[in-house]
């Protein structure tokens, strides 16, 4: 099994066997810890849009979401065991980035971050819905193709990155015009179907009596797999909103 998430590995749910029955890993559990680790991101975002964006302090917030997110999620991918302590770190962590980067970005493109929102939460409640009903199956060659997409998605941001620093990057793409918005339409895609295959992924830990502390690792991953989906759909929104103009 491959997923395009990098916290979900084939072996993953499979290497973190449960002791007994009442230790292992349930969906529901996974739900539930996913809905309380969804309420922190909310609560820390929800902080940082009250103060502002002509506060001061909204960038230090935003900084420190994005820096203590990442030490976070490593932390969880490399530590497993630790998830029921750095998953609601990591949710508080990014709670504080996407206030400011939400932030930001109403405040060019009024009432864009809550289409944002519904848009990114009306793709988890469908894809969701698909996916029980067995619309959408996590084969192995969807699997395969949705790491594929990713990998040349993370890639092709990597060169973007590096070429920053050269005062440059890839032309068209974070444009936007018609390649730019195609691209983000690509990408958003590409982000919502990796949803489908976290959904399988502890679907099959659940299976397997995962230990109970991979609930919330469970949660985590779907977490990192949101956050990327509403970035990639603000961007979009942005492309919209600018091409309009």
């Amino acid at each position: 099994m491959t997923s395009g998430n990098p916290a979900l590995s084939a072996e993953t749910f499979r290497a973190a066997p449960a002791l007994a029955r009442a230790d292992a890993m349930t969906i529901e559990g996974t739900v539930n810890k996913t809905a309380f680790s969804l309420a922190i991101l909310f609560i820390a975002a929800t902080w940082v849009w009250s103060i502002g964006l002509g506060d001061p302090r909204v960038g230090g917030l935003l900084m420190l979401g994005v820096i203590g997110g990442a030490v976070t999620a490593l932390v969880t991918v490399f530590k497993q065991p630790w998830a029921p302590y750095t998953t609601p770190a990591y949710a508080a962590f990014e709670g504080l980035a996407l206030g400011g980067i939400s932030t930001a970005f109403d405040s060019r493109y009024p009432g864009i971050a809550s289409q944002a929102i519904f848009l990114t939460f009306g793709t988890l409640g469908g894809l969701l819905l698909a996916y029980r009903s067995g619309l959408i199956r996590a084969t192995e060659k969807f699997k395969l193709g949705i790491f594929a997409a990713t990998s040349g998605i993370a890639l092709l941001y990597l060169i973007g990155f590096v070429l920053s620093f050269f005062g440059t990057g890839i032309p068209l793409i974070h444009g936007s015009g018609t390649v730019g918005i195609l691209f983000s339409l690509f990408v958003c895609g590409v982000a919502a179907l990796n949803l489908v295959i976290d959904f399988d992924m502890i679907e099959q830990g659940a299976a397997r009596g995962a230990a109970k502390y991979m609930e919330w690792y469970g949660a985590f991953a779907l977490l990192v797999t949101l956050v990327w989906l509403y970035l990639e759909i603000l961007r979009l929104l942005s492309k919209l909103q600018e091409e309009r103009r």
